[in-house]
């Protein structure tokens, strides 16, 4: 690259304060890196833009002196989308973090892409609605993040990914020009709908500068089931026959090392005598006897056909949260085995037969490294997390794993599933791409990136090469 962090830094100084460019060792890898944890990151610089303006002058620069830029909200991804490893300048968004405005008869609220997720939930709340998008990191992701990454979560059975919820984005382009996508419309048919192609695309074709996202009412008197089942065949089963009579809100699985994991990592009782093969957890509304008769039924039918062996049930919000526990516990108490997480989908009526091969691929392998399953069953996305031996070197560890990963997405690819359900592509997926898109796709996508992002300034390396 012909030109310096100096000269980058001192172009960057008349567009924006020179107070928003950091350049310091400890910002560097703060806000370079991503939960991938995959390389050293290495930006030439962190820039904070305030304004669209400010956002549309980075972008020019980048253009007119040809270096790259990479996008960053939370930085809570899990692929290497955020992480700048080759000189990039990174255009944190953390300053562009304000709720614009409310407008309660539409339910839509507009919003910058820097506004922190559960800020977003807590915003809904005061207005008497709901955010239904919700993952383990609202607590630090961005919007804008979610957008790009089209993030999905624990509700999307009931409520849909995060693309469900966005009615309108503004768009920084590669080339620096400013769109604004659909308008917070709920019908319009005006012909290709660009606002989907930005969201999920990574920041590869532009940077969203602005949202209008739709609220809807909250869920009332949530309740939560516990089940415990002896076969992992069961697990869809019992969804089938629960779906019969409730609209559930959330429909969660995980196996018996997972609940062990949970149980040691977060000191937490175990709700029946034993361990069981596969656990499921279903929430459900039940704000009258309707719903809590309903699920009840539902159970009594799951034991009468063996599909479930033991069941536990809330009786307020408290035992309702200390139940999840037991599911959103999971990736804190692995986190000391350094997981090597994979993220991949199928048809719901697939997950039995897709997990018994898997069963038999894991099985082929060092039978040392134990593989934690758990996962948003409702919506077939399946999370494998294998877990380092204490033994082990983390690097001989990550080969045997990217070993293990392809055999994984073979399997993918004969169920014609996807090898990233929620975790986006980024770096870490780029090279297994073709396993769940064929290359008359490819070539598409090359095609949208080089329309949007000619200069190739947008994130490059990452989700697809041009």
């Amino acid at each position: 690259m012909s030109w310096t962090t100096k000269e980058i830094v001192d172009q960057l100084a008349k567009v924006v304060e020179p107070s928003r460019i950091k350049i310091g060792a400890d910002d560097l890898q703060f806000y370079g890196n991503d939960w991938s944890n995959l390389s050293k990151p290495n930006p030439c610089a962190i820039v904070f833009p305030t304004s669209i303006k400010e956002v549309q002058a980075i972008v020019g620069l980048a253009n007119k002196l040809n270096f790259p830029l990479v996008p960053s909200g939370g930085r809570t991804g899990l692929s290497g989308g955020a992480l700048a490893k080759d000189r990039e300048l990174v255009v944190s968004f953390d300053l562009m973090n304000k709720i614009l405005g409310f407008n309660k008869s539409d339910a839509l609220v507009s919003c910058q892409p820097g506004v922190v997720t559960q800020v977003l939930k807590d915003f809904a709340e005061s207005k008497g609605l709901f955010y239904p998008v919700d993952f383990a990191s609202v607590g630090s992701s961005q919007v804008g993040g979610n957008a790009a990454t089209n993030a999905g979560g624990v509700n999307v059975l009931r409520y849909g990914m995060t693309r469900d919820w966005i009615e309108g984005i503004k768009v920084v382009t590669g080339m620096g020009e400013l769109l604004e996508l659909n308008r917070g419309l709920k019908k319009n048919a005006t012909g290709f709908d660009f606002r989907h192609l930005f969201i999920g695309s990574e920041g590869t074709l532009g940077l969203i500068v602005e949202l209008v996202v739709e609220l809807t009412n909250p869920p009332k008197d949530l309740n939560v089931m516990l089940m415990g089942l002896k076969s992992i065949e069961h697990t869809t089963q019992v969804l089938a026959v629960f779906k019969e009579k409730l609209d559930l809100t959330a429909f969660e699985f995980f196996s018996d090392i997972a609940m062990k994991k949970v149980l040691e990592g977060k000191k937490l009782r175990n709700p029946f005598d034993h361990i069981f093969p596969f656990y499921v957890l279903a929430e459900f509304e039940s704000y009258s006897e309707v719903q809590l008769n309903a699920a009840s039924e539902s159970f009594e039918r799951c034991i009468d056909f063996g599909y479930a062996v033991e069941g536990v049930v809330s009786q307020n919000q408290r035992q309702a949260r200390e139940l999840w526990e037991f599911r959103e516990g999971i990736t804190e108490s692995i986190a000391s085995y350094e997981p090597f997480k994979s993220d991949v989908s199928c048809r719901i009526s697939q997950t039995p037969a897709f997990l018994c091969n898997l069963e038999e691929i894991l099985n082929g392998f060092d039978p040392k490294i134990e593989a934690v399953l758990f996962g948003h069953l409702g919506d077939g996305n399946i999370h494998i997390n294998l877990l380092k031996p204490t033994k082990m070197d983390s690097e001989e560890f990550r080969e045997v794993c990217k070993i293990i990963s392809e055999s994984i997405f073979n399997l993918v690819k004969s169920f014609g599933g996807s090898i990233s359900a929620e975790h986006g592509i980024g770096l870490t997926k780029k090279p297994y791409l073709n396993y769940s898109r064929s290359e008359v796709e490819l070539d598409y996508m090359r095609g949208v990136k080089r329309l949007f992002d000619p200069n190739n300034i947008m994130n490059p390396g990452k989700l697809i090469d041009i």
